[in-house]
Parts: C-alpha cells; sequence; structure tokens
C-alpha cells in the first residue's frame, strides 16, 4: 500500500515566487516523484472589485496598508473545498508560534497536508488569525517583505521529514535541532587544505570513536553558536554534559 501524497496549499498574492522556487533540488524530485504536490492559489482572484483589490488602509489609521479579510477567507474556502476541513491551515506572520524542527517532524508525521497563507503589506487583517486558521507560524526574529519565503522554509523543513523525500531517511534524525544539539562537522577531501587538516580520528576506520568524537563535536558547536539549545540539552541529562 502506498503512502498518500502530502500536499502543501499556499495561499499568496505572489503565486510565482512559490511555484518557481519548488522545481528545484529535493522538492522538485519530490513532486516528480509524485511524494509531495505543492498547490499555489491567488488570492488576487477573490478580489471582489475590478482592480482585484486585496489590501486597503487599517481601521484607526497608521502608516502602510493592511490585507483585507474577505478574499484571503474565500480563497481559503476555495481551497477547503478541495482537501476538506481536516488539513491544517496557518497564517505566517511575524507574530507567530515560532517554527522548529520538532514541529515540522510532528506535522510530516501526523498530516498528509498543510495550508499556508502568505501575508504581506503592513500585515493581515486580524480577523483572519483569530477566526479562519489553525494558528500562526513565525520562522524567525526579523520582519520579511511577505509570507513567500518563510512558506518556502515550512515547505522545505517539513517535506524533507515525509519518507522517501531524502533518499537515507535515517539521516534525518541525526541532523541539527535533533536532541537538542547542531549537527557535528562534516569533512571531504583533500585530508589537508592549507595547513588546514582533516581530524586524525575521521581517517582511523573506528566507528565508535568516530560517532564519540562526532558527538562530542556537535556538543561542543552547540554551545558554542547556540547557548540556548545547550542549556535544553544539559536540563534533559540532569545538568551534566557527556564527555569524550
Amino acid at each position: 500500500m502506498t503512502s498518500p501524497v502530502f500536499t502543501f496549499d499556499v495561499l499568496t498574492i505572489f503565486p510565482g515566487m512559490v511555484s518557481h522556487a519548488v522545481r528545484y533540488s529535493l522538492l522538485g524530485k519530490a513532486i516528480e516523484s509524485g511524494i509531495i504536490e505543492i498547490r499555489v492559489h491567488n488570492i488576487r482572484d477573490f478580489a471582489t472589485d475590478k482592480h482585484r483589490s486585496v489590501d486597503d488602509e487599517p481601521f484607526g489609521g497608521g502608516p502602510g496598508m493592511v490585507m483585507m479579510v474577505e478574499p484571503i477567507v474565500s480563497c481559503l474556502r476555495h481551497v477547503r473545498s478541495i482537501v476538506g476541513n481536516k488539513t491544517k491551515a496557518y497564517l505566517l506572520s511575524a507574530s507567530g508560534k515560532p517554527f522548529n524542527q520538532k514541529m515540522a517532524r510532528e506535522i510530516a508525521q501526523n498530516e498528509t497536508g498543510l495550508i499556508l497563507i502568505c501575508g504581506h503589506y503592513e500585515g493581515v487583517d486580524e480577523r483572519v488569525a483569530e477566526h479562519y486558521v489553525d494558528g500562526e507560524l513565525c520562522i524567525g526574529d526579523y520582519v520579511l517583505g511577505g509570507g513567500e519565503v518563510a512558506a518556502l522554509v515550512v515547505i522545505e523543513a517539513v517535506s524533507r521529514l515525509v519518507p522517501g523525500v531524502v533518499g537515507n531517511y535515517q539521516s534525518t534524525r541525526s541532523e541539527s535541532f535533533e536532541d537538542d544539539l547542531l549537527d557535528y562537522p562534516q569533512f571531504t577531501r583533500p585530508r589537508v587544505f592549507e595547513g588546514h587538516a582533516v581530524p586524525d580520528v575521521l581517517l582511523s576506520g573506528n566507528h565508535l570513536e568516530i560517532e564519540r568524537f562526532r558527538r562530542q563535536m556537535a556538543i561542543e558547536k552547540t554551545k558554542r553558536n547556540r547557548p540556548d539549545l545547550y542549556q535544553r540539552f544539559l536540563a534533559k541529562r540532569g545538568g551534566f554534559n557527556e564527555q569524550k
């Protein structure tokens, strides 16, 4: 019995930003193989005026324009008529819940599809977030011009955890953010470049020592680059680091 196709439905006013980007690398291959499907929907197609307007001035004043609730909800209802009401819908927003590897894995394991709504301008009418989606997602503590890049991040992160997208699925279990650690450093040829040599242990053929070395390097890199993750790593182990 074959697994169901994992579908992404992206609602946007710039469909080309998404449809062109997903043609390449693992995503493109996964689409060609029928493992995932990415459908892009133009919110402007659901505008109610001849100018296909999707934004308006904010009530109460303030700079910029705000995306209107009506075209977004109409587009969302069209998508739900295709995928059903069980598929979760998220608004990409700087005000959203932080998106991380754990969330990506939960989505890949527990869902068969995802609806992503891309905001623009000064934001989206709050009624979309309050009444019509399952939540808001934020990919980082910075502001983007729109939600398309954020949607691509979510699609990429979730897709590679869908079985069949990555050739060696088990490799996804040892990547950054699994077990609250960054990935261990990787090396390849040449063995020495401008005086910088590959660590001898990686050339030893001793797989147990290599595994221990990589684990310790992952811990040290996490401590150096992501002290927040490192503290979580220690907390889960009673405050004790692992030794070489």
